[in-house]
């Protein structure tokens, strides 16, 4: 007789039921008709997994702060005014706060005096 063959799938269940839901490895082994040493073995195999999963999703979550900061960056030049927010006359009408120079600008239009 052979050594029988099981699924991931099956593994990651078996394991999942010691770790994530707190049953007994011995109870599992019963229940499953696997020796408890098989379900140690999964569960060394599975963690390792697990960690080069973890390395990634901190790379993932690192590129993301990157990408957010040059979004940023990116719109601050695009918009030209740096941190000033839009400003409304009186009218209505969208002056942009000028860092240098003296006054406001119409954006669109002329100078308003």
């Amino acid at each position: 007789m052979g050594k029988p063959n099981f699924s991931d799938e099956f593994k990651r269940d078996a394991v999942a039921q010691i770790t994530e839901r707190g049953y007994p490895v011995a109870e599992v082994s019963e229940r499953l008709g696997v020796s408890q040493h098989s379900l140690y073995a999964w569960k060394r195999q599975l963690a390792k997994v697990v960690s080069g999963d973890a390395s990634k999703d901190a790379e993932i979550r690192q590129l993301k702060r990157e990408l957010a900061r040059v979004t940023e960056e990116r719109d601050i030049l695009k918009n030209g005014r740096g941190f000033s927010p839009p400003v409304r006359g009186r009218n209505g009408s969208c002056y942009a706060a000028r860092q240098e120079g003296r006054g406001r600008s119409l954006i669109g239009g002329k100078i308003p005096r």
